[in-house]
């Protein structure tokens, strides 16, 4: 593997941005120093002023593969997040078939192995097969999740038994459960409601604040029943907050470490209700657009670390499916290869310090995941050589026909993004305007249940 001098550079270093170089040695960091004198290397970079930061870790992805590969495949999809600056991905169970037990894990893990060009994890799915958790914890699984506590894309939600069980499994296991918080019964009462209602915005109103703040709270509750820890994912609602950081302020009063953490997707934090006009269908998700109240709150709650981390839920799919009409069309939209472009511009906006950016967006992921157990999340000697060189200044319009999802399309058309000049994994560089990576570089990053087949 090549070893790289990056020059000319700046780096949030000891808690400020300052000139740097940055040497890369055997896919780490070697050094961080204001000058830094080598005989040879086989590659310099001069950023030419431009920020050298940690790369991002989108926990939140659903590549479509196997099953469903006409909208996403594990290369194409690795690909896209190498382009925009992520390096290591998290990818969940809804497939087919979904990663519920032995075989589908093995069968996903192989297909990912042969194809991501970034580092990767699977979660386990949870549904019935509260029997298959155990082998999935010992095969590997990052996390498991999405834990869905309402009907989505793949139908794999549970009802509360079922949930509560996951987690006093989970919990024997050591694993982290990973819920999706709507309630299935507000979701039908209100989707029967507006059946006959056919506009974008009805969407919004199916799946109301108080149908995700409902289950957050009911999921809370089996939660401190099981004493385990968990995560949720794209928190959306003003609602929901206001319960997250009612958890974590009792957490810092007994002076423990938080027991409930989450993510906020970009589609929450950048997109509200008033973009239901300009998306139609293409801006049908789960949990659906929020106003902007809702918006407001999600990013304060971001920067005050009621919120810990930023994920894509990247779930694309094609445009032939999502140009139907609101009930129709399916729930999700592409975002891995912007998730780091427009946390940058909130940055460049001031809408979040940069040191806070880089934790929501590799530190918080890696250490909420276990993934510093493989030295990543963090910019420091030693530390796998994870890192993008951007230039705040290089501001573009995001469009989908430059992007390389096989989606072919983006919610954030027409936004502005800030994307990577150089993307680099371990030590590696994948993306220098063009693809550079090879099919099936990206390494498995196993959960801590792993055993190996020596054990078996």
């Amino acid at each position: 593997m090549p070893d790289i001098l990056i020059k000319n550079t700046k780096v949030f270093y000891n808690n400020y941005l300052q000139p740097a170089e940055v040497l890369i040695e055997d896919g780490k960091i070697k050094q961080i120093s204001r000058e830094i004198d080598v005989q040879s290397l086989n590659q310099i970079i001069d950023a030419k002023g431009a920020l050298t930061l940690p790369a991002g870790i989108d926990v939140h992805v659903h590549f479509r593969d196997p099953g469903l590969t006409e909208k996403e495949d594990w290369y194409t999809g690795s690909c896209s997040a190498a382009a925009g600056g992520i390096t290591t991905v998290i990818d969940h169970p809804n497939t087919i078939p979904p990663t519920i037990d032995k075989k589908s894990f093995k069968d996903k893990m192989k297909i990912a192995n042969r194809n991501s060009v970034v580092d990767f994890g699977l979660y386990g799915g949870v549904t019935g097969n509260i029997s298959k958790l155990p082998e999935l914890w010992e095969l590997g699984a990052t996390a498991f999740g999405e834990i869905f506590m309402a009907e989505s894309t793949g139908a794999l939600n549970i009802d509360e038994k079922c949930l509560d069980e996951a987690l006093g499994v989970l919990k024997q296991l050591g694993a982290l459960p990973c819920i999706h918080a709507e309630d299935d019964k507000i979701r039908l009462e209100c989707e029967a409601y507006l059946k006959n209602d056919m506009s974008p915005e009805s969407h919004s109103r199916a799946r109301p604040n108080h149908c995700e703040a409902f289950a957050v709270e009911k999921a809370i509750q089996l939660i401190k029943k099981n004493a385990t820890k968990a995560h949720f994912c794209h928190i959306s609602a003003f609602e929901s907050v206001g319960l997250l950081r009612k958890e974590r302020y009792q957490d810092i009063k007994d002076g423990v470490p938080p027991m409930i953490t989450s993510e906020a997707a970009p589609h929450h934090l950048f997109l509200s209700t008033k973009d239901w006009e300009r998306l139609g269908s293409y801006g049908r998700m789960n949990p659906p657009l929020r106003d902007r109240r809702s918006v407001k709150m999600l990013l304060n709650a971001l920067n005050d670390g009621t919120i810990d981390m930023v994920a894509s839920d990247h779930a694309p799919h094609t445009e032939a499916e999502k140009d139907a009409d609101i009930k129709s069309a399916p729930s999700g939209v592409p975002g891995v290869e912007t998730l780091m472009p427009l946390m940058l511009v909130a940055v460049k906006r001031n809408l979040i310090p940069l040191g806070r950016m880089i934790d929501v967006t590799s530190k918080n992921p890696a250490r909420i995941f276990k993934l510093d157990r493989f030295s990543k999340g963090s910019f420091a000697e030693g530390y796998d050589a994870d890192l993008i060189v951007v230039d705040p200044g290089h501001v573009q319009e995001i469009k989908g026909d430059n992007l390389h999802s096989k989606a072919g399309w983006t919610p954030y058309e027409g936004m502005d993004g800030i994307f990577p000049e150089y993307t680099i994994a371990r030590g590696e560089v994948v993306w220098d305007g063009e693809l550079m990576a090879s099919r099936g570089r990206g390494n498995f990053l196993p959960g801590k249940g792993l055993r190996s087949e020596d054990e078996e």
